[in-house]
């Protein structure tokens, strides 16, 4: 017998709940402590995009993306969450400009940490050349941010996954949590098929996509620095996590991500599968590894899986 919904606290109710599945305002509602959000440029502003009437598109009032202030574990933080199921979360002129102001605003305090839900496909291509510029200024505000003392934490679990521009923006941020669902990457599937074609990239093989651009491989790569199973409890937990462990950041933080880089390209640059970078890296039976629980695959990456919280 389920017990009546009044009962249910916080916890329970975020632990029961899809990160893949829900809004970016429910996302929002269950990460942070109840009641503790405010909004920034509400629905009631309606700032919507100046474009997408050109070519009779529908609008949002938020434009695809929710960002504010709360409080995180009673810390307050600075939040932003895009909403893959309006345009899958792609960037435009209002929507990267919410994201750029909060970073501003946040660079400026120098104390408050931010956290970004991630959920896009990349750049609207109705608003490509104000998307585009959207990005360079939206990674320059994180470094900015950063550089200031501002600790950035990207969360990726959405159904638009982080591609495009938003894979580039995640990459400057000072460490992610990824699910299993959280694809990260600056092309997608369907681009690289196009631009490639089939024998370079199948995106109708979904494994292969997972196993490639998925959450696991990302983790087990230390692009991710966090594996968050697939409800917001869990995501609320990694980014308490992340927060007590990311450090300053400067030059050096930078020169160690380069030799990191530089370190993955010649220990795996010949492998033609993820599953030959598992086995390389001396997981038994590799190719098991899609199929593992969380908390299987959660030990596992604690133990074979790199870390890595410098520049990303």
């Amino acid at each position: 017998m389920t017990a009546p919904l009044k009962d249910i606290t916080p916890a329970e109710r975020a632990r029961g709940t899809s990160f893949y599945e829900a809004s970016a305002r429910t996302r929002l509602e269950l990460l942070l402590d109840a009641g503790s959000f405010v909004e920034f440029i509400g629905p009631e502003q309606r700032e919507v995009s100046p474009h997408l009437k050109i070519f009779d598109l529908p609008e949002q009032f938020d434009d695809g993306i929710v960002v504010g202030h709360g409080r995180l574990d009673g810390s307050p933080v600075f939040v932003a969450a895009q909403e893959g199921r309006f345009m899958g979360g792609a960037f435009g002129e209002v929507h990267g400009a919410k994201l750029t102001g909060l970073l501003r605003a946040a660079r400026q305090i120098g104390s408050i940490p931010v956290l970004i839900l991630f959920d896009t496909g990349g750049v609207r291509l109705q608003e490509a050349n104000a998307g585009e510029l959207a990005i360079a200024e939206i990674m320059r505000a994180v470094m900015e941010a950063r550089s200031a003392g501002v600790k950035v934490i990207g969360l990726i679990g959405g159904r638009s996954g982080c591609y495009g521009g938003g894979g580039l923006i995640a990459g400057c941020c000072s460490a992610l949590a990824v699910s299993e669902p959280g694809r990260i990457a600056v092309s997608g599937p369907e681009v690289i098929e196009t631009n490639r074609g089939v024998e370079e990239f199948d995106s109708r093989d979904r494994a292969l996509v997972w196993r490639t651009m998925g959450g696991k491989h990302r983790r087990l790569l230390g692009a991710a620095d966090v594996f968050a199973d697939d409800n917001v409890q869990d995501f609320r937990e990694a980014a308490l996590e992340l927060l007590g462990l990311v450090g300053p950041f400067g030059l050096d933080s930078v020169k160690a991500e380069q030799e990191r880089l530089a370190d993955r390209l010649r220990r795996f640059g010949a492998c033609e599968d993820a599953v030959d970078i598992w086995t390389a890296e001396g997981i038994a039976h590799a190719e098991t590894v899609p199929e593992l629980p969380a908390d299987q695959f959660i030990a596992l990456a604690d133990r074979i899986g790199r870390t890595s919280r410098d520049a990303r």
